[in-house]
């Protein structure tokens, strides 16, 4: 349950880009054809994507252990 909760956090894109090494521009083209998750917005100047919708993307792009 511990795990759940750690995974409804929200991730700044400095956050994401942390986890996945790839340009801006690319990281907006992605989330804009759907190919990355939507971000969301919590304010005018605030940007944040799901920690669960990243860690998502990371299993769905890593290799099967």
């Amino acid at each position: 349950m511990n795990q759940d909760i750690q995974h409804n956090r929200f991730l700044r894109l400095n956050q994401v880009f942390e986890l996945i090494p790839i340009s801006k521009s690319s990281w907006w083209a992605g989330c804009k054809s759907g190919r990355y998750p939507k971000p969301v917005k919590l304010g005018p100047r605030t940007t944040v994507w799901r920690e669960a919708d990243i860690i998502a993307l990371l299993e769905k792009f890593s290799p099967p252990a």
